[in-house]
């Protein structure tokens, strides 16, 4: 996705690059790579922007706090011994869908209306002091981010077309498809504030 200059920010010919992970460790890598992009751009934005509202949307802050939301669970769920996930969500169903294919049928939910339902921030107040609160709340969607590899990086590469995870909105994943989603969600946003924050013509 190409971008221009972000609002007082810097020059930006491509916030986030997207490969096409396949393996669990380009999955790793390819994650690992997209949040340090997302973190150099978001990092760069002017403080007193990162709180506010981009017009109707969120804000950037507001976007980090719902990717937390989105990838705690998940972990949590990498984390389980597979018999718990084996009982608790069954077996896949069918073999795992590329990266790019789930890309594009997430995109096609999203242009139908789909929401982020609970996974929405709730609302806060803006911080007394911004720069402190960014930081707080970059340090820990790294964490978030460092759990994640740790818990991925613990399955054997064929249980990941195995087991399956529910999504809220594309139903039962393979734990492969759920990992892709984790990487495209990741710039799915960060590219989204990025388009926002570009000046209007």
């Amino acid at each position: 996705m190409q971008v221009g200059r972000g609002e007082n920010g810097p020059a930006m010919e491509e916030v986030i690059r997207l490969g096409a992970p396949a393996t669990r460790e380009e999955i790793r890598a390819d994650l690992r790579r997209v949040e340090g992009e997302a973190l150099a751009y978001l990092e760069s934005l002017p403080v007193d922007r990162f709180f506010l509202a981009l017009g109707a949307s969120w804000s950037p802050a507001d976007n980090v706090r719902h990717l937390l939301k989105s990838i705690q669970p998940v972990t949590l769920a990498l984390r389980l011994p597979r018999i718990v996930l084996r009982t608790v969500f069954g077996r896949a169903a069918r073999p795992s869908r590329p990266f790019d294919t789930l890309r594009q049928d997430y995109a096609a939910l999203l242009a139908a209306g789909g929401q982020a339902g609970r996974f929405a921030p709730a609302p806060r107040p803006a911080p007394a002091d911004p720069a402190a609160a960014r930081r707080r709340l970059l340090l820990a969607w790294r964490a978030a981010h460092a759990s994640f590899d740790g818990a991925l990086s613990r399955w054997a590469e064929s249980d990941l077309d195995r087991l399956r995870l529910p999504h809220p909105l594309l139903g039962q994943l393979t734990l492969r498809e759920m990992s892709f989603f984790t990487v495209y969600h990741t710039a799915h946003h960060v590219r989204g504030v990025a388009r926002r924050m570009e000046p209007k013509a």
